[in-house]
């Protein structure tokens, strides 16, 4: 009799539920979607029960033609560094403020004044930021402290997801680690940190491996999802640290990239890895025992979604006509244009920046712009930008090991043009697996199974995994691109002191 894992992978932009048996088959999966509510300010939210509902209705589509009591286990990877809080009973207080959200800047300058940064970001293995949790959570108390006094926990997506199935408020440590509030070495609250963000320990949920199972699923839960109250619920893990997992970087300093509406470089080692100018930061891993250093930008398939959703409609109208994907047809009007699209260069910070700037006043632009440029030269240049700045992440991993190789994942990674244009600025080979869109929810059922003892040990990973022959660099392309670098480098740091005025 057939057995299977149910993965949800809770992302920015909808929820992705897939569907596995245990032999490592992807069955199917499905998406729904939601919105994010972005406005002045660097508000970026949205609303949990949209994540609830989403992974309701995708669960029930792809088991419909499941015996429910054949599902063995569900298990999640989820966006990072949110703060959603919620009252005893788990009713939510406020709308989420997600990982983009820059609200926080005054809160983690308060932190800068009170913890050297160096101090700190050994502490936490990430720089004292408004994309962290714990910042979050001060300017409610700042800004909303009759919310503040109602919030009983405050909970990352997946920590919410599972209270809505089990009932327990509980987070894992990849997740605790995207806080700025987990000791790295020591694994548990920061008590210092706590006491300096004047939050009480109480307020923070209860932590886990990423493997514990949880609990099983409450009876209304298990209606909302068609599923039976046997299925194991198992704690799962955040997206990043997930990513690796799902990458196949289970072994010491194997490297990936992931492409996604954000995009980092990572790998899995096994003591914390920090940067001494502290570009990238270190997570826990999902793999306990072992750490995720990672570079995460801010704004990398959002870019490329905003310039289709500015400059292409056209295609758009196509695609829909013709039945096919509208990004099949912008990578071939991208193929249009040269390398170094004619002298147009792209700064890709329509969010702020995290890795290599750190900065959220940061803001996108498009510089060098001619008579002569068409819209490939504009679209083209968005690409070529966020792989300009994914570069200088990887030039901060280079300085403590060599990299030539790397697999790269995530939605960005189905198109031939933007594989390529990846390994011509990074200078590196670019392996893909056979699903590179479902990396995080491989990890999922990896962590479920794992964590349920359906598998030995994490290198059941490599029964999910195929990978496709690499993406090399095109030699053609390197002169171009170096000069293109330096340009790209130098425009961020003359526009710098503007960003704030803007």
């Amino acid at each position: 009799m057939a057995k299977y894992i149910l993965a949800h992978d809770i992302g920015t932009s909808g929820n992705k539920a897939s569907l596995f048996s245990v032999e490592g088959e992807l069955i199917r999966s499905t998406v729904v979607p939601y919105q994010v509510n972005y406005g002045s300010g660097g508000h970026a939210e949205q609303n949990p029960e949209d994540w609830w509902q989403a992974v309701c209705s995708s669960t029930r589509e792809i088991i419909k033609d499941i015996p429910p009591k054949d599902v063995e286990a569900v298990s999640f990877s989820a966006q990072m560094q949110c703060c959603l809080v919620v009252d005893r009973e788990g009713k939510v207080l406020r709308p989420a403020m997600i990982w983009a959200d820059q609200r926080a800047e005054a809160q983690a300058q308060r932190l800068r004044e009170v913890f050297d940064e160096k101090y700190a970001y050994e502490l936490l293995g990430h720089r004292l930021s408004p994309a962290y949790s714990i910042e979050k959570l001060m300017w409610i108390k700042d800004n909303k402290p009759e919310i503040y006094e109602k919030t009983y926990k405050m909970l990352q997506v997946k920590d919410y997801i599972i209270y809505r199935m089990t009932g327990c408020f509980v987070t894992d440590y990849s997740d605790a680690s995207g806080t700025n509030a987990l000791d790295l070495d020591k694994l548990c609250w920061s008590e210092e940190i706590l006491e300096a963000a004047g939050i009480e320990r109480e307020k923070l949920p209860e932590l886990h491996n990423s493997t514990d199972v949880i609990g099983t699923l409450k009876e209304e839960a298990a209606s909302a999802l068609g599923l039976t109250t046997d299925v194991r619920v198992v704690c799962g893990g955040g997206d990043g640290p997930c990513s690796a997992l799902g990458a196949g970087c289970i072994d010491e300093n194997q490297m990936f990239l992931t492409f996604g509406t954000s995009a980092w470089i990572g790998g899995t080692t096994a003591r914390k890895f920090l940067d001494e100018d502290q570009i990238f930061f270190c997570f826990a891993h999902v793999i306990p025992g072992k750490y995720m250093p990672c570079g995460t930008m801010q704004s990398a398939g959002s870019s490329y979604a905003y310039a289709r959703n500015t400059f292409c409609q056209e295609e758009i109208r196509r695609a829909q006509q013709e039945g096919k994907s509208s990004w099949e047809l912008i990578n071939e009007l991208v193929s249009h244009s040269p390398a170094g699209s004619r002298g147009m260069i792209f700064l890709p910070y329509l969010a702020g920046e995290r890795a290599p700037r750190w900065n959220p006043d940061a803001s996108g632009s498009f510089l060098g712009i001619r008579m002569y440029h068409q819209r490939e030269d504009y679209i083209r240049s968005v690409l070529e930008g966020v792989a300009m700045n994914l570069e200088l992440i990887l030039r901060a991993y280079r300085k403590y090991m060599d990299i030539d190789s790397m697999i790269l994942t995530g939605g960005g990674a189905k198109g031939d043009i933007v594989a390529q244009i990846l390994s011509d600025v990074l200078g590196a080979g670019l392996v893909r697996p056979d699903h590179v869109e479902e990396a995080t929810s491989i990890a999922a059922a990896v962590i479920a199974g794992v964590g349920c003892g359906i598998y030995e040990d994490f290198t059941a990973i490599r029964r999910f995994l195929k990978f496709t022959d690499p993406v090399c660099p095109d030699e053609g392309t390197f002169d171009i691109y170096e000069k293109s670098k330096k340009v790209f480098d130098e425009a961020y740091h003359a526009l710098e002191a503007l960003y704030p005025q803007m």
